[in-house]
């Protein structure tokens, strides 16, 4: 059995005296986001203002994910002993991915058919302005399989850093960690750096969260400022319909597999709840990648686990991001009149598989992977997604949050399938909850 490594979390992560009500992230992160909302609506102009809050938060978070992934996964890598597990890990970690969004895909479906959220709409693609979604088409004709796979690999090695492209990094990684692994004695010194560099950057994180209910304030306040509760109004089946069907999925479906892990789903949720509302303020599963791999290994998942899967999910492991996309698919197809034959759908299905894979590898993915799996499809109104841009927003916020959840019980799940999850530890934290952060 594999030794399980002890993880190195931040400071911000260990348990201390409790603090004062007030000085809860996640209480903290909420009233911002309800000011945020109120300001958008009350005062769109000013809310719309408050984008750079948002924008400069994410950068600053966007600016330690790509080093703290390569100091994760190098020394977790180069780590182990056996090169064998690497590949163990990352097979039975692409095993669950697909199996997991083929359910979400095919729920996604199956939800959008009962529901029938565009049903009567009864709308003409030729009256539609395409203009809006020019940038969006202009960059899905982009998107093919054997780009998606070259882009994998980084043109320079620190472009990918510098582009914060988490495959890319993740490429890198590895090969890195494989290289020093075979250095033997020699690489320690260098392992010991690696070690040291990523308790540093968890620890610049700790500092930059202390400006996450700023940005979660200036994401959301734009938000509602520019697209305005109007827009919740106007499509509330369609929101309904998506909603709806990312709370079975959680519920059932991903419920069930908690279950069969052996740990409450209501458990997980409440310790990662600092990172879901974190989330729900910015739009961004990104936001919450450095506490949720920290939250991971504190709850006893091994680090190179945690490295490994972490990264790799939030590239082929959007359950969210698949549901909405397979939502807003039909949605689409119904309110322009648009007849899909059972063929037709799971066609849709198996071509969403492949190319949901790219959603987190340009800016806008599942929007643009959306518009380029549309046009791949014989007859369907591209121009129908105008019909969806404003709510996208809305909906997109709900898929950031499922994939947060999904990654975080992927990890969970591989590691426990892998023997290197300290189970006493994982119980003894999820029955305490996320305790303190420190003063």
């Amino acid at each position: 059995m594999t030794t399980v490594a002890q993880p190195a979390v931040p400071a911000d992560l260990v348990k201390s005296t409790p603090k004062k009500w007030y000085r809860h992230l996640y209480l903290q992160v909420l009233v911002a986001v309800i000011i945020g909302i109120s300001l958008g609506y009350f005062h769109p102009s000013l809310g719309e203002a408050m984008k750079p809050l948002g924008d400069n938060f994410l950068k600053l978070i966007k600016l330690m994910v790509a080093p703290l992934i390569f100091c994760t996964v190098v020394h977790g890598v180069a780590s182990m002993s056996d090169m064998k597990t690497v590949g163990r890990v990352g097979l039975k970690s692409l095993i669950y991915f697909e199996v997991m969004t083929t359910i979400a895909l095919a729920i996604g479906i199956i939800a959008v058919n009962v529901m029938k959220p565009g049903a009567g709409m009864h709308i003409d693609p030729s009256t539609l302005d395409v203009s809006a979604i020019a940038g969006y088409t202009k960059a899905a004709h982009e998107q093919t399989v054997v780009g998606f796979l070259s882009h994998i690999i980084p043109k320079t090695v620190f472009g990918a850093f510098v582009d914060g492209e988490l495959l890319q990094v993740l490429f890198i990684s590895i090969i890195f960690a494989v290289g020093l692994q075979m250095l033997g004695e020699r690489g320690k010194p260098m392992l010991q750096v690696i070690d040291v560099a990523s308790q540093t950057f968890f620890n610049m994180v700790r500092v930059v969260m202390y400006l996450s209910p700023l940005g979660a304030f200036g994401a959301i306040a734009f938000t509602i400022g520019k697209y305005g509760i109007g827009a919740l109004a106007s499509y509330a089946h369609l929101l309904a319909t998506y909603y709806l069907t990312a709370f079975f999925f959680v519920l059932v479906i991903l419920n069930i597999t908690c279950r069969l892990a052996g740990f409450s789903l209501v458990k997980f949720l409440r310790y990662i709840r600092d990172e879901l509302l974190l989330v729900l303020g910015t739009s961004s599963s990104e936001s919450a990648l450095p506490r949720l791999m920290a939250k991971l290994e504190r709850l006893g998942c091994d680090k190179s686990t945690v490295g490994l899967v972490v990264p790799a999910g939030y590239s082929f492991n959007l359950d969210g991001s698949c549901l909405n996309m397979t939502v807003l698919a039909i949605f689409i197809a119904q309110a322009t009149d648009t007849y899909l034959s059972l063929g037709q759908q799971l066609t849709l299905l198996l071509v969403l598989l492949l190319t949901s894979k790219g959603a987190a590898s340009v800016s806008g993915g599942a929007f643009i992977v959306l518009a380029a799996t549309l046009g791949s499809v014989p007859g369907f109104p591209v121009a129908g997604l105008v019909l969806v841009l404003g709510v996208y927003r809305f909906i997109s916020e709900g898929g950031a949050i499922v994939n947060v959840i999904g990654n975080g019980i992927a990890t969970i799940v591989v590691a426990k399938w892998e023997k290197v999850l300290d189970l006493e530890m994982f119980h003894r934290e999820l029955d305490a909850g996320p305790g303190e952060a420190k003063a």
